[in-house]
């Protein structure tokens, strides 16, 4: 039974020691691209009532939440998705802010993923950003933008993100009359580019030969930017038409930043979430078959809530960029400094005073007391792993009663961690002649 103790729950693991510290450094990294396009910290709770993500808005499928139940019997959720949650914090809070709301956030998504996704995380450390009140295009390039600057902040040269417009999509499909469970169907069929199953379903359902042709092409019109005018060829909706405008004006945008040879296009790029109805975008990478990045428009999404706003936005799975990153052998420095003080009984007040001056001059400082039975390397090996730079040895004081000038002349020895080497040097200079 208490072997069983040590085990987590299938889908969510642990992360610790030099992991977690990886982990927090490119969180951090993620994080300053927000701050640096002027995005302001959010936090919303983990637990929300169930209709913030209910099948109207659009999100995650019910049967992939998980659900509990407050005293007063209303159904609540852990979080499957962050979006419907800032969305929820921004009708709220800021539905009378005339300029664009400007939100980043760190957090973890719960999804109870089916029997088909074994290997999937259930819970997810996404880091992301939502851009509220603007529909412009310039909107949409500041948010592909970020999406770039947070791939190349995380250490990755070699990625792509694949960009498409809902509307291309919801424009054939409003021409046809397709909705509902057809609708979802397809849009299933499209993303797993499986042609043929595409191809059953729209000779099933008896509409256009010619909308049916271009929606058969979907899944194939893919690549550089000449697929856009592959696509534009191919219908005269004018809503279809309007989406590839779009879409030519993003990559424009691109082109003056560089950021064009980090763009492809796919008009078969949709999502699981239905609240999508503009742009929407994947970012892949290597040593990892999903993409780490995901977002779009989703400009009805918040008038649900009680406030008409465009908006858009993006979520990174920072485990799976993690993933990436480790596969790919892309170094993360993870910050060593700070000093484990090894001391004995004999010594422990002059170790606490030492610790509280080292601590007060802003230094990292870990306390452990000698144990005979270690030796010098397993005190060194256990500095490494706490990501601590030294080791510093107190001498025995046998006298309790030693003065603090007579401690400050008792010569300890350190060990540098990083290439091991020992020097003995005094308390006074250890504190930097102040003490």
């Amino acid at each position: 039974m208490k072997r069983d103790l040590l085990h987590t729950p299938e889908g969510v693991r642990d992360i610790y020691n030099g992991e977690c510290a990886r982990k927090s450094v490119i969180q951090e990294r993620l994080h300053d691209v927000c701050l640096k396009y002027g995005y302001n910290d959010i936090q919303t709770p983990t637990i929300e009532f169930f209709d913030v993500f209910s099948k109207e808005r659009g999100s995650v499928p019910s049967n992939e939440m998980f659900k509990l139940f407050d005293r007063y019997g209303n159904t609540l959720v852990l979080r499957p998705d962050m979006t419907p949650s800032i969305v929820r914090t921004a009708a709220k809070y800021y539905a009378d802010n005339l300029l664009p709301v400007k939100l980043c956030y760190a957090g973890n998504t719960f999804i109870n993923v089916s029997k088909y996704y074994q290997g999937k995380l259930k819970e997810n450390t996404m880091v992301g950003a939502e851009l509220i009140g603007d529909s412009s295009i310039d909107a949409d390039f500041e948010i592909i933008s970020m999406v770039i600057d947070c791939m190349k902040n995380a250490g990755l040269t070699e990625f792509q993100v694949e960009i498409g417009n809902v509307s291309y999509f919801k424009g054939l499909l409003d021409e046809a009359g397709i909705g509902g469970d057809d609708e979802e169907n397809l849009v299933s069929l499209i993303q797993e580019k499986n042609f043929l199953g595409v191809e059953e379903l729209l000779e099933s359902l008896n509409i256009d030969k010619h909308i049916a042709d271009v929606l058969l092409a979907l899944p194939q019109l893919f690549g550089s930017v000449e697929v856009l005018e592959k696509a534009k060829a191919l219908t005269d909706n004018k809503e279809c038409l309007a989406a590839i405008d779009r879409l030519y004006a993003l990559y424009n945008l691109c082109r003056i930043t560089g950021a064009d040879k980090y763009v492809s296009f796919d008009l078969g790029e949709l999502s699981n979430h239905a609240y999508y109805t503009g742009i929407v975008f994947h970012a892949y990478t290597f040593g990892t078959g999903e993409p780490v990045i995901g977002g779009g428009r989703y400009d009805k999404l918040v008038g649900q809530f009680g406030r008409e706003k465009a908006a858009i936005g993006f979520s990174i799975t920072l485990d799976s960029l993690m993933a990436a990153i480790t596969r790919q052998n892309i170094d993360i420095p993870v910050d060593i400094d700070g000093t484990l003080l090894v001391y004995s009984s004999q010594n422990l007040s002059q170790a606490v005073s030492m610790a509280d001056s080292l601590r007060k001059k802003g230094i990292r400082v870990c306390m452990t007391s000698c144990n005979s039975e270690k030796t010098k390397e397993q005190y060194v090996e256990y500095a490494a792993d706490s990501q601590l730079a030294n080791v510093v040895f107190l001498p025995d004081c046998t006298n309790t009663d030693v003065s603090s000038a007579e401690f400050l002349g008792l010569t300890v020895q350190t060990v540098d961690v990083k290439d091991n080497c020992t020097k003995n040097i005094t308390v006074e200079q250890l504190l930097g002649g102040k003490y």
